[in-house]
């Protein structure tokens, strides 16, 4: 056992969301500390982030001297004061460094990088993800020693949590006055998933050693690896369809993702191998068909009057598709029940094979949504008769419990999935195709007298999307913007303003903020 030298506290905030094992993290702290001649104590205060809750455990190790006096300690991390801080997640990094928790001077920050996504950021209208790259450089720049990794996927390689390769990690700094085996002591101790989580501590301090390289006196050890993003796979995926598109689909469009390679050029491949494939899941082969012959009649205006980036083409691929796939109560229901979702919740849940996961899904069927669904005389009677309007409200006006693993649960939702045949005939797909070709028809007029004011338009599609109220206040945003087209082609940028009424649609739903720019 080390023997304790220090004259103060040391102190350590562990900042993790809901079964994460912060509190497994703390407890396992506390048993070191005991068994190696410390004082220790650790507390919590539970926070209702908007995620899954995140707790910030905070932990004090006094040392013990001979006849020394029981020490006070404190019950809440100092902003100044903290040694070591530990994050389940780059966010959670980022509010340590807000709140003041990490300083240059003296404060360790070992942190996942991995990112798991706030409602604020998964609900934007636009891209509301926080930067990961900036969150990383400004912890970086906060802490005395920064080590950073996914150490989410450690865990998930490892079959443990985050915190036993939170805890492994630190050992790895040698941060703390405690050896490898002293660590290790504290999960043996636990009794609880001992294996698994000696196996991920292993990781977490095999990584942390190895990348931690002594610095110059008086430089920080910044160390940071940063994940691979979402745009980097993102860019590999694409970069081999448009390689070879016929490569990337299946048996049924082979024929379209030749004539893709055939017609198009790279930069715009991706994009439309995307597409087919999306308007193919979402209804048939045909609708793809549909999908290519709107986005040729463009690309014909791109070769005659664009710069050579076909930027025109590619937004206008990109929005057609998504505005084609429109969100309805039959997407709705084919995403719920597909056989990879289910896998996806049972690998989140860890539940084992001999266990039953039951998923819970909460509706809210609208008026106006089941209508949508209907053929197109009887959508619209539906939307005329107050009875049925009452009907309907009273079945789903707080909305519907459905239980998709029961029998019952999941028989309703796959039927109603499987209601693809009568959507072309719904009263929903006959108004978006007319809106769609309305659209298309605005940016093609415009591409021969101003290609950047088309690609603009263009992009304005975005505010069309989700379903319900979201849809409608984006719809909504969407045709006040192109109302405003005539009036501003007119003014000395008009590229700049769609721009700057694009930004202030997408800033919030409700549209106050584009309305006063109006």
């Amino acid at each position: 056992m080390n023997q304790p030298t220090q004259n103060r506290a040391i102190t350590m905030a562990i900042l993790a969301m809901g079964g994460e094992g912060g509190g497994v993290l703390a407890d396992w702290m506390v048993s070191l500390g005991e068994h190696s001649g410390y004082w220790a104590q650790t507390t919590s205060v539970p926070g209702v982030a908007q995620r899954t809750g995140a707790t910030i455990y905070y932990v004090e190790l006094f040392p013990r001297t001979q006849g020394g006096a029981e020490p006070i300690l404190s019950t809440m991390p100092t902003p100044g004061e903290v040694d070591i801080v530990l994050a389940s997640e780059l966010m959670e990094a980022g509010r340590s460094v807000l709140r003041g928790l990490v300083t240059p001077k003296n404060t360790t920050l070992i942190t996942s990088t991995h990112r798991v996504y706030s409602m604020m950021e998964k609900t934007s209208l636009g891209d509301g993800r926080v930067d990961s790259d900036s969150i990383i450089e400004n912890c970086m720049k906060a802490a005395a020693k920064f080590v950073g990794g996914d150490f989410s996927k450690i865990a998930e390689e490892s079959g443990s949590v985050i915190s036993s390769v939170l805890f492994g990690a630190l050992a790895g700094t040698g941060r703390l006055p405690f050896s490898r085996e002293e660590f290790e002591g504290a999960i043996e101790r636990s009794g609880v998933g001992v294996a698994t989580s000696l196996k991920a501590f292993a990781r977490g301090f095999d990584y942390a050693e190895k990348i931690l390289k002594p610095a110059p006196t008086g430089v920080p050890i910044q160390i940071g690896i940063k994940p691979i993003s979402i745009e980097d796979t993102k860019a590999a995926t694409d970069a081999a369809i448009s390689a070879d598109p016929v490569a990337a689909v299946g048996a049924r469009l082979k024929k379209q993702a030749a004539q893709i390679r055939d017609t198009y050029p790279a930069s715009v491949r991706a994009t439309l191998v995307h597409g087919i494939k999306r308007t193919t899941e979402y209804q048939d082969v045909e609708y793809a068909n549909e999908f290519l012959a709107r986005v040729a009649s463009v690309y014909e205006l791109d070769l005659a009057h664009g710069d050579g980036t076909f930027r025109l083409t590619n937004e206008a691929a990109r929005y057609t598709a998504l505005w084609m796939t429109y969100e309805d109560t039959i997407r709705v229901a084919a995403i719920k029940v597909r056989a990879r979702r289910f896998d996806r919740i049972h690998k989140e849940a860890r539940a084992k094979n001999e266990q039953v996961v039951g998923i819970m899904e909460f509706l809210h069927p609208q008026v106006q949504e089941v209508a949508d669904t209907l053929p197109t005389a009887l959508g619209k009677w539906v939307l005329r008769s107050k009875p049925v309007n009452a009907l309907i409200n009273r079945i789903s006006g707080d909305g519907i419990k459905v239980n998709t693993t029961s029998a019952f649960g999941y028989t309703t939702l796959y039927v109603l999935s499987r209601l693809r045949p009568i959507r072309r005939r719904s009263l929903r797909f006959n108004e978006e195709q007319l809106l769609i070709d309305a659209w298309l028809t605005t940016v093609m007029d415009l591409a021969s007298k101003n290609y950047s004011l088309a690609c603009e338009v263009a992009e304005t599609q975005s505010l069309v999307k989700g379903y319900g109220e979201t849809h409608a206040n984006g719809l909504a945003n969407f045709e006040l913007i192109m109302a405003e087209l005539p009036k501003t082609l007119a003014s000395t940028d008009p590229v700049a303003r769609i721009r700057q009424l694009r930004d202030a649609a997408l800033a919030e739903e409700s549209g106050a903020r584009l309305r006063t720019l109006l």
